[in-house]
């Protein structure tokens, strides 16, 4: 599903321009990724958490020349579904 169809839906299911619903969407998701680049969890009762996880500095290695390289650190951000979630996947 993309935003463009969930926003879709929303507008159907509460009787709003598509517009508006999209401007919803666009809302929460920003909210969201505002939450993430602070540091803080987004956890969304019954359905998961979202969280940022560090990765450390490695080496790895250029494929196409076998050539050692430095992978410098990062940060990614990680998503671990509710219970509720994945009894109902199951």
């Amino acid at each position: 599903m993309s935003k463009k169809e969930l926003a879709e839906l929303i507008a159907g299911q509460f009787n709003l321009l598509k517009s508006q619903a999209g401007e919803i969407v666009d809302f929460a998701f920003d909210r969201i990724k505002e939450n993430l680049v602070t540091g803080n969890e987004v956890a969304i009762a019954g359905f998961g958490k979202f969280f940022v996880s560090a990765r450390a500095a490695r080496e790895g290695r250029n494929p196409a020349t076998s050539e050692t390289i430095k992978i410098p650190a990062s940060k990614a951000a990680k998503f671990k579904a509710a219970k509720q979630l994945k009894d109902a996947l199951n």
